[in-house]
């Protein structure tokens, strides 16, 4: 169940049924910007990105945007030239009826790859999105981003700030091809705060890489993944323009935002039925503490027996050695079940027993942890079990 999603002043949304790929079911989002706003965003880094993409790095170097438009159903990718002519006709279409530049739009497409862009029924819809911009559209939106997701995603908070209170709220989407590098991803997170928009960005570079970059579904990086985090400007709160203590507190706030929006997309992984962490401590540094994590989160035989809540602790032994440690000692390494100690020294734990390791892979949250002995660093990620339902949903996903 969504948390309740506090409007942020000065940004308003709208959806339409525009018939994209199933009728009757929201499908198009418009999401107006104050005048004034600034904008940051990080974008996949799949070389074969989508039209929308590439065509709103473009519009986000050329002008201040007033306005998102989002559709699912088609991802607009693997499209080539026609991709990003329909991508600017969509734009076209918006900016034709809200008054405002194209350039002052940022396109989101979501969904099928590789199939033309149904162009003629998001024009339709546009009009009906734009009628319906309301700053309480928050849910409404949350729903129409959706593809494979079952439920939709959210996470608000309002926060005092030396007496200014602050609003910030986000929705995103994902549930398959979920390993960002910057999944299906999609994330809109917004905050009355007035923050200049090199700070902005900053703040929103360093909230992604520690939530939607340290998540994992099916190691799949996306071809449309975009996060997007807009400050409207409409808080008493002074205006940020440096690192000090305001921006201090409110980029922890967005940071925690992000983080609640990145695992409920892995709770909601296609078919998952388990969320795990997967912790590596004690790590040379960050890189190769990454390295032993997604090892173990990418490997099929960890995943499917997380599914069956096999304690088959081989296999996660088997993931930390390959994971391309140079020069790991053995016996410097302990590996944990939540607080069962599976190895100890390189060796299984005298005290461990299946029963143990079977308690905790029964539960629907837990973490594998894994300490390599080698230094001071840590790193988390997140990730889920690999079952039935995901080969089914992925089988089927075109049908």
């Amino acid at each position: 169940m969504l948390p309740k999603l506090y409007p942020v002043p000065g940004l308003r949304l709208g959806t339409a049924r525009a018939g994209i790929k199933a009728p009757d079911r929201r499908d198009l989002v418009v999401v107006s910007l104050v005048e004034g706003s600034t904008c940051a965003a990080v974008f996949t880094r799949n070389a074969f990105c989508a039209a929308p993409v590439t065509l709103a790095r473009q519009h986000l170097a050329a002008a201040a945007p007033r306005y998102l438009l989002v559709n699912t159903g088609n991802a607009n990718a693997g499209t080539g030239e026609q991709g990003l002519r329909d991508a600017r006709r969509c734009c076209d279409a918006l900016a034709a009826t809200t008054g405002c530049e194209a350039e002052e739009i940022l396109p989101f497409s979501t969904g099928v790859i590789g199939q033309p862009l149904p162009v003629a029924k998001i024009e339709q819809g546009i009009p009906a999105a734009c009628t319906n911009l309301s700053d309480d559209g928050w849910l409404d939106a949350a729903h129409a981003i959706l593809t494979t997701d079952t439920v939709p995603k959210g996470a608000s908070h309002r926060l005092e700030i030396d007496g200014h209170t602050v609003t910030i709220t986000g929705i995103a989407k994902g549930s398959g091809m979920i390993c960002p590098d910057m999944a299906t991803m999609l994330a809109f997170i917004a905050t009355d705060a007035t923050i200049d928009g090199d700070v902005l960005q900053a703040c929103l570079d360093s909230a992604v890489e520690r939530s939607f970059n340290r998540i994992t579904v099916d190691g799949d990086t996306s071809t449309n993944d975009a996060c997007v985090l807009v400050a409207t400007g409409h808080s008493s709160l002074p205006r940020i323009r440096d690192t000090g203590e305001y921006y201090t507190r409110l980029a922890a706030a967005i940071g925690g935002i992000c983080v609640e929006l990145a695992q409920a997309i892995v709770r909601d992984g296609e078919g998952a039925t388990k969320f795990v962490t997967v912790a590596v401590e004690q790590g040379a540094d960050c890189d190769e503490c990454l390295r032993v994590a997604y090892t173990i989160a990418h490997s099929p035989l960890v995943k499917t027996a997380l599914f069956a809540s096999d304690p088959n602790w081989g296999r996660i032994l088997a993931a930390v050695g390959r994971s391309g440690v140079s020069g790991l000692d053995l016996q410097g390494v302990n590996i944990f079940l939540d607080d069962v100690c599976i190895i100890h020294g390189g060796e299984p734990a005298t005290e461990y027993t299946e029963a143990d390791g079977l308690a905790v892979m029964e539960r629907d949250a837990f973490t594998i942890r894994v300490v390599l002995g080698r230094g001071d660093f840590f790193e988390r990620i997140w990730t889920c079990d690999l079952s039935y339902d995901y080969v089914r949903i992925n089988a089927e996903y075109r049908t």
